[in-house]
């Protein structure tokens, strides 16, 4: 009988193996599976520091759908679950004072607005009632207002004013603007002539007003730093960025100013030429921090952690030490240090300043972090944590150990039969003898005896870089990997992460080292791995990314195929009618009638007659940055010219593609071309 028994036993535990939980054999990504993946961000620590809120978006590839949700976890990770429900969605949550319940935005209501959750019980209740929707809020110290940042026209002092004006403009049946100044659009929307303004309401009695009457953006719409407002510990001063320079298109300089109950007028804190913005208060009430640019004019300068005495008005630079710029940051509780993020070698890293002894310390590094935000006691911090193979999800950094803790999993359960591959990175000495890194992602079922073909992603910026995350920006390697191809990405000279010079040598050098860190890095691939087929190659840009793609359409031929997204093709008439002109500006040091040499230098179309790659050019209507002139211009020296090309053109998107059904789109189409040409 035993014999039998152990047959029986075998057989059952094959057949658990086979239709359990985890498959024999993972297969490659899909667009579904890749965009079905639950993303949890924006934590935020309770008061208590026993809870975490967090966002958690899901998306249905099916309906092109996607929902985000507030849901709750003990600050070990246990106990997480859901808090708000339904078809409408919830997004940025924010305690009250006492730990009790939730602010967040919401569009339950016609627009935008913030809504207040109590986590003990009950339903929630609208706190904001504005005529035009809420983007950003903040919860003062106090716990007893809010700070709104919402849209207004610049004369309008109450909601009535707003309703109407802006109703009668939606209604007239002449839809035609008249401007006199530049600026008139950004990004992928047209100036509508309102500003965006500070409104304070009253969490007691829920009402509102204007914090004072800009006729500017305050926060500012242009450079800001994601949080561009800031409220003293007192709740008596609200520091804010605004622009006031009389020609906002040309010159890189947002100033810091504040109101106060005693001053509502705004009183102008810095006047430095460069750039400040993200402010900070101290929880002891006595130092203003803030993200500082020196160079005037220069918007990817590197960002310097700044200290303002309140007191006296004398700042410093807390990271000269530092020699890339500061992304996020945030106080301790005790006021002792700042923590801050920063980019380095294609990761992220974690460090902390004193603030009395300027002594820094790394803490944190190995992945690519984001959403630092630090427990009120000080003995950790949560932050969002990614490898190219892991989407990001959200850990615990304990302080006092120094031990990283994972607190979700939300990715696992679509991702437990996929075959991800890590990638790898490398080094090779590229332009002015520069050491140049970039990151190698290999097919599913990779074997190593095979011949692959290679595909080359290049970034955008192009102060910019390509990060070891799990990525969206532009293409996800994994998914691009598993069509069969080996994904390289190279950080060439421009790139950040890897100190000023080297970031700052493209400015009035596009097309030069950096088209030469391309090329050399794919020299040195070509030569250390031998399972890249050199006869097919293909190159894939957007943006600066795109620009490069057609510098390298007219200055070699290595390549079976390419794609364009967004990409210049014409410095000349880019400068005509992109929004921020301080970018061709410092990049093509000039304008065009002052420097007109270096603009046709670096003008792809001008090597049109070297053309001859097959070339795919994607570009959207609403592209601002970027316009689809530029795409309209590269397809048609492509045809006139005989080269095979096609023109992919989205009537509803702008710089980046982002509605979901167009995203699949564009990827079938892409992967429709590289496999014309590369298969």
């Amino acid at each position: 009988m035993r014999p039998l028994r152990i047959w029986v036993c075998t057989l059952l535990m094959a057949l658990v193996i086979v239709s359990g939980g985890t498959s024999a054999i993972a297969r490659p990504i899909t667009f579904d599976d890749l965009y079905s993946v639950p993303r949890a961000s924006d934590p935020q620590v309770s008061p208590d520091c026993r809870h975490i809120a967090y966002v958690l978006r899901l998306t249905n590839t099916e309906t092109n759908t996607q929902s985000s949700h507030l849901w709750l976890m003990n600050n070990d990770g246990s106990d997480p679950h859901q808090l708000t429900f339904g078809p409408t969605n919830e997004w940025q949550p924010q305690w009250n004072a006492d730990g009790t319940g939730l602010f967040f935005l919401t569009d339950r209501s016609e627009s935008a607005q913030v809504w207040f959750l109590p986590i003990t019980g009950g339903e929630a209740r609208q706190m904001s009632h504005l005529p035009s929707l809420v983007s950003d809020f903040l919860v003062s110290p106090s716990g007893t207002t809010l700070i709104l940042t919402s849209k207004s026209l610049p004369h309008c002092a109450d909601d009535g004013c707003n309703k109407a004006e802006l109703t009668k403009a939606k209604n007239s049946p002449v839809q035609a603007k008249l401007y006199d100044h530049l600026l008139y659009r950004h990004y992928n929307q047209w100036d509508d002539g309102c500003v965006s303004r500070l409104y304070v309401c009253d969490i007691a009695t829920e009402t509102h007003r204007p914090l004072f009457m800009n006729e500017t953006d305050v926060p500012t719409s242009t450079l800001g730093g994601g949080e561009d407002v800031a409220v003293s510990r007192d709740g008596l001063t609200v520091c804010f960025t605004m622009q006031t320079d009389s020609v906002p298109a040309v010159r890189v300089n947002n100033d810091l100013f504040t109101v106060t109950a005693l001053a509502p007028e705004p009183l102008q804190l810095t006047s430095a030429p460069g750039l400040e913005n993200s402010p900070r208060y101290s929880p002891d009430g006595k130092y203003l921090s803030y993200l500082s640019m020196a160079t005037p004019g220069y918007e990817s300068d590197e960002r310097d952690l700044t200290l303002m005495d309140r007191k006296s008005g004398a700042w410093s630079i807390l990271t000269t030490s530092v020699d890339n710029s500061v992304g996020e940051y945030v106080w301790d509780s005790q006021s002792r240090h700042i923590y801050f993020t920063v980019i380095e070698r294609g990761m992220t890293v974690v460090y902390r300043v004193n603030v009395e002894s300027r002594h820094v310390e790394r803490l944190l590094d190995g992945a690519v972090y984001n959403s630092l935000r630090l427990a009120s006691d000080g003995s950790f911090f949560v932050v969002s944590r990614s490898l190219s193979d892991q989407p990001h999800e959200l850990y615990k950094y304990d302080l006092k150990s120094r031990a990283l803790h994972r607190l979700t999993r939300v990715a696992e359960p679509t991702l437990k039969d996929i075959d991800l591959t890590n990638d790898e990175d490398f080094w090779f000495i590229g332009a002015n003898g520069d050491s140049v890194q970039g990151f190698l992602t290999r097919p599913p079922s990779f074997d190593g005896s095979r011949k692959y073909p290679l595909v080359l992603l290049i970034h955008g910026g192009p102060q910019w870089c390509w990060l070891r995350d799990f990525n969206y920006y532009g293409w996800n390697t994994q998914l691009m990997a598993a069509q069969g191809y080996v994904v390289a990405q190279i950080n060439p000279h421009g790139s950040v992460g890897y100190g000023r010079a080297f970031k700052e040598y493209v400015s009035g050098n596009w097309g030069k080292g950096d088209y030469d860190d391309l090329m050399m890095g794919v020299d040195y691939l070509l030569t250390t791995r031998s399972f890249i087929d050199s006869t097919r190659m293909a190159a894939l840009g957007r943006s600066y990314g795109g620009f490069m793609t057609n510098w390298i359409c007219g200055h070699t031929d290595r390549f079976k195929c390419l794609v364009t997204i967004d990409g210049t093709a014409n410095q000349i008439s880019d400068y005509g009618s992109t929004e921020e002109l301080w970018f061709p500006e410092w990049e093509s040091r000039g304008t065009p009638w002052s420097n007109l040499e270096e603009y046709m230098r670096s003008s792809p179309i001008m090597y049109a007659d070297n053309f001859k790659t097959p070339t795919m050019v994607i570009h959207g209507q609403r592209d601002y940055r970027v316009d689809l002139s530029e795409g309209l211009q590269m397809f048609t020296a492509l045809q006139r010219h005989g080269v095979p090309s096609q023109l992919l053109y989205f009537p509803d998107e702008g710089h980046h593609v982002g509605k979901l059904v167009n995203l699949r789109y564009v990827y079938e189409k892409q992967f429709e071309w590289l496999a014309r040409w590369l298969k």
